[in-house]
């Protein structure tokens, strides 16, 4: 028979780990009555969580909002993923790094010997080395899903990458990221009457408006959408390159800000990219790491090809070190 308080620790990790739990089903799972688990329940409302419950056939019990944050049970797996999340916020965002350690220092309090070694030995030999990549404000990042999810009209004040300042009116649908690299908003651009992707580190303010706009749908295949938008449409020079290496051999080695790839069958496939610059463009072809079957459109090729020829040239200049050698 396990005490009142084992119960209530057990009866609240249940309830966080699913939206809504029939009475029946959340009393068979405990292993106690009916009457025990209302009684279990009201000890929690007591201790400031907020249970809602429905009566009926189909009643039954969820975790609601109250007015305050209660504490919070994670298991293994949870703790050490919150860490890893606190420790990358604490780079990634401006503004939440002192916060992060807080939150990384009061974890470590709580945490099991077994857990505190795997948390203590991630911290202990990680570095960041995010260099002078754009922090973001995570109260913005925020205000954007907020009126991505209640359909809320946005006026934004943003610099586009000429640094050129306008006022944009939005309907925001959905934020997209490219893992740690950087966020970007899809919206429907009232003034352009067309879908615009907008990086969120150039968004200078966010202001919801008191308009709801009705639901538009969004482009087929967003992810697609986004990954074109970043990747082509805004530079000067674009290409196709034909690899060799299946979709499922180099998706996971060529970054999403290269380009756009495809599979063209089992043996290749094709990358579709931009940048301002040739150089830059054959940068992109060389960060894929697979070898390069072809290139369109043709001048592009050739433009290419007399960038690899200054590399070539150059390479004997970079004549290597060697240990024995004193540095002049």
């Amino acid at each position: 028979m396990i005490d009142a308080s084992t119960r209530l620790l057990k009866l609240l990790f249940v309830l966080q780990g699913r939206r809504f739990w029939p009475g029946g089903e959340l009393a068979e799972r405990l292993e106690i009555t009916s009457r025990t688990l209302r009684r279990d329940l009201e000890r929690l409302r007591s201790l400031g969580y907020v249970v809602d419950s429905t009566s009926g056939p189909g009643g039954g019990y969820q975790l609601g909002k109250g007015s305050k944050l209660p504490p919070v049970l994670l298991d293994d797996d949870e703790a050490v993923a919150l860490t890893v999340a606190l420790r990358s916020a604490a780079d990634a965002f401006a503004t939440l790094g002192d916060t992060s350690l807080r939150l990384l220092a009061k974890l470590d309090q709580v945490l099991p010997a077994r857990l505190r070694a795997r948390v203590g030995a991630l911290q202990a030999m990680t570095v960041s080395v995010s260099g002078r990549r754009p922090s973001l404000d995570p109260r913005l990042l925020t205000t954007l899903a907020v009126a991505c999810r209640e359909r809320m009209l946005l006026r934004m004040e943003y610099r586009d990458r000429s640094s050129r300042a306008s006022v944009r009116v939005v309907e925001p649908v959905r934020l997209a990221h490219t893992g740690a690299r950087r966020w970007y908003l899809l919206a429907w651009d009232r003034d352009r009457d067309a879908w615009r992707t907008f990086r969120v580190d150039r968004v200078e303010s966010a202001t919801p408006t008191t308009e709801h706009f009705p639901l538009r749908e969004p482009p087929e295949d967003v992810e697609h959408y986004v990954s074109e938008a970043i990747s082509l449409a805004p530079y000067q020079y674009r290409a196709s390159a034909l690899l060799a290496g299946s979709l499922e051999m180099l998706g996971p080695q060529v970054p999403p800000w290269c380009g756009v790839l495809e599979g063209v069958d089992e043996h290749s496939c094709r990358l579709e990219t931009g940048a301002d610059s040739i150089e830059a463009l054959t940068c992109q072809f060389v960060l894929c790491g697979a070898k390069i079957l072809r290139v369109d459109p043709p001048e592009i090729h050739g433009r290419i090809r007399v960038v690899l020829d200054r590399m070539n040239v150059a390479t004997p200049v970079c004549v290597p070190y060697r240990a024995e050698e004193p540095v002049s």
